[in-house]
């Protein structure tokens, strides 16, 4: 089971940037999509943002333009770069890995947006 381990989180203030790694125990490449979710207290989780094998991304509607995914298959990382950040933007972001019927999650890294 390949391990992931999400950094980068933080507090800011609303309109600064953060930017998350997810560094993987193995290479990323076969893995069909890695994504980043995020889940708020007493919500559900979310996906925020993804990309897929060829390189498409996609992203949820609330982050669009303002958050970027990528990713390194030289450092087995996926980042997701975060500007413009809002109060509502405040999770426990968490990077996953989806290959066939299976996937792995990291542990989270917590995002606090201070207004």
């Amino acid at each position: 089971q390949v391990q992931l381990v999400e950094s980068g989180g933080g507090l800011v203030q609303a309109g600064e940037s953060l930017k998350l790694s997810c560094i993987a125990s193995e290479s990323i490449l076969r893995f069909n999509t890695m994504a980043w979710y995020r889940q708020a207290p007493g919500n559900r989780r979310d996906l925020v943002a993804k990309i897929t094998y060829p390189g498409r991304t996609n992203y949820a509607d609330s982050v669009k333009g303002r958050f970027t995914i990528s990713r390194s298959s030289a450092e087995n990382t996926v980042y997701l770069q975060m500007d413009n950040l809002k109060p509502e933007d405040t999770a426990v972001y968490f990077c996953a890995a989806h290959w066939s019927q299976s996937t792995s999650w990291g542990r989270g890294t917590q995002v606090t947006v201070s207004s």
